[in-house]
């Protein structure tokens, strides 16, 4: 058979893109087992209700309002979405690349030289299902205390008690594990209607916020700085209060996680990606300066986290002079942060899934089962029991849970700067083959979807140099001289994940763990 004869016979049927993704699965090692039911528009949903961009800035960007004053939150917000751009758009190249769950452990093991590959994405693997992992958790923590809030708004004789939040983080986490055990179909259509959930949503806390507050100075929205942690400087004061602002905008990877569920995988993962980051970044940039317009006591704003936890739902009650008019924009936050630990756990499962899939944990013959739907149950309910027990935490210790959920931030930051460090190794020594659409390339080639030329070589060499910037202040305390509460616990946890993944790779999985099987 002639190479012309061959190409002719490998030429994919362009009206069946599932089967254009079974090959390239097969491709990549990996034989196909889930339905492929979601497609632009309800990945797109998917990808922006699990960033919850515009509703971090509501819940989380006081605290770094403390720290830098506006302007820190503000110019940190551009810088961070400049910078999680980047990052995103080298995601995007390796998601076009190889379009499977496993995202950056995959890519690692795919990059990395052969005598480094399986170490290197094993601790990948380990770094990024933890992380999803403390995601979910955390994200299902806000949630809980989120309506209590609400609760303490409404009666403010209602006293929070532990293990209140611990049962509301059952109940919740329940339900969104039900919802994802649905089928597919289902639950991409779902995905549809919560997009437009999240931009209606978006301009229905937005308008009130703008029409109804009075309005502060230009000059403190854009140039007020503070220092209140007692650094030596102003801009240690703001780099610190920088990792702060990445949490509207960290996470967008969760359409990578379910790329063997998607259909034209490796075109609509990467278009999903960039349009993620591009609207969210747009919201939360706009939220942020409309929150600092409005927000009249930042002093009284942070004191309210010890009444309702979080200082948005003073700003709406003094905005709207309203309780119920302050419930019911809580409770709009509260309904699309449900609906983004919907997408997180449809996140958090397949990458538990995936890692099973590689014998990389404990249990994962049960944790790898699909049901006759090809729905992976066990690794949603085996999610929804890591949660559970994290929530007992908080019986014992707030500071504790939020301890171990620190982790989040690190891990995810770890996960990006080594894919994007050894992508941009490779394209530099040029042992990357150019893509070619009848699938005929072997070894490491691009896919569809690829910066151009020089620009691609810039862009990633910015996202590794700014994915170590915030990865280095993460770590920092918010403050000179800290109290156990306010320490930043995460430099700890982090370092015991590494040390315990280490040892137990060179104890055991070293034994059994050779990086992504190949299963044809």
């Amino acid at each position: 058979m002639g190479p012309s004869e061959k190409r002719e016979t490998l030429t994919l049927p362009k009206a069946h893109p599932t089967y254009d993704d079974d090959r390239t699965l097969e491709r990549l090692g990996k034989r196909p087992r889930l339905t492929r039911s979601f497609g632009y528009m309800s990945m797109l949903g998917f990808s922006c209700s699990g960033l919850c961009s515009w509703e971090s800035i509501m819940l989380s960007s006081v605290p770094s309002l403390l720290i830098g004053g506006p302007a820190s939150v503000i110019w940190g917000i551009l810088f961070n979405w400049i910078g999680m751009a980047s990052i995103y758009f080298v995601l995007a190249e390796l998601s076009s690349m190889a379009p499977t769950n496993g995202g950056q452990y995959h890519w690692v093991a795919m990059l990395a030289p052969p005598s480094w590959s399986s170490f290197l994405s094993y601790m990948t693997a380990w770094l990024t299902t933890l992380a999803w992992q403390a995601v979910a958790a955390t994200v299902a923590y806000i949630v809980a205390t989120l309506l209590q809030g609400i609760i303490i708004l409404a009666n403010p004789h209602y006293i929070p008690a532990p293990w209140h939040t611990v049962f509301l983080i059952w109940a919740v986490g329940l339900v969104v594990a039900m919802l994802n055990s649905m089928n597919n179909r289902y639950l991409a259509k779902l995905e549809s209607l919560i997009l437009i959930l999240h931009l209606a949503g978006f301009f229905g806390i937005i308008i009130p916020m703008v029409y109804l507050a009075p309005h502060n100075d230009a000059s403190f929205v854009f140039t007020t700085i503070f220092n209140n942690g007692g650094w030596p400087t102003q801009g240690i004061a703001f780099m610190i209060s920088l990792p702060g602002m990445t949490a509207p905008l960290i996470g967008a990877d969760c359409a990578v996680h379910m790329s063997e569920e998607i259909q034209s995988a490796a075109i609509i993962v990467p278009k999903a990606i960039v349009s993620t980051v591009f609207i969210n970044g747009v919201l939360a940039f706009a939220a942020a300066i409309a929150l600092l317009f409005c927000i009249e006591d930042i002093e009284a704003a942070v004191a309210a986290v010890e009444t309702v936890f979080y200082p948005c739902l003073y700003v709406f009650q003094t905005v709207t002079n309203s309780i119920t008019g302050a419930c019911l924009m809580g409770g709009l936050i509260f309904i699309l942060a449900v609906a983004g630990m919907v997408s997180l756990c449809a996140t958090t499962s397949p990458m538990l899934w995936s890692f099973s899939r590689d014998n990389g944990l404990p249990f994962s013959i049960f944790i790898v089962k699909l049901t006759s739907n090809s729905i992976p149950v066990a690794a949603i309910y085996t999610t929804l029991g890591i949660t559970m027990l994290l929530a007992l935490i908080s019986l014992g210790s707030a500071v504790a849970l939020q301890a171990l959920l620190s982790l989040m931030t690190g891990a995810l930051l770890s996960s990006y700067i080594l894919p994007c460090s050894l992508l941009l190794w490779r394209r530099c020594v040029g042992e990357i083959q150019p893509y070619y659409p009848d699938g005929l390339q072997t070894g490491l080639a691009w896919g569809p979807w690829k910066l151009p030329g020089l620009f691609g070589t810039i862009n990633n060499i910015y996202a590794c140099l700014y994915g170590v910037l915030i990865f280095f202040w993460s770590f920092w305390p918010t403050a000179v001289n800290p109290t156990a509460e306010t320490f930043n616990w995460s430099i700890l946890v982090y370092v015991v994940v590494i040390l315990f993944s280490v040892v137990w790779w060179i104890v055991r999985a070293r034994h059994y763990f050779e990086g992504p099987i190949k299963e044809v």
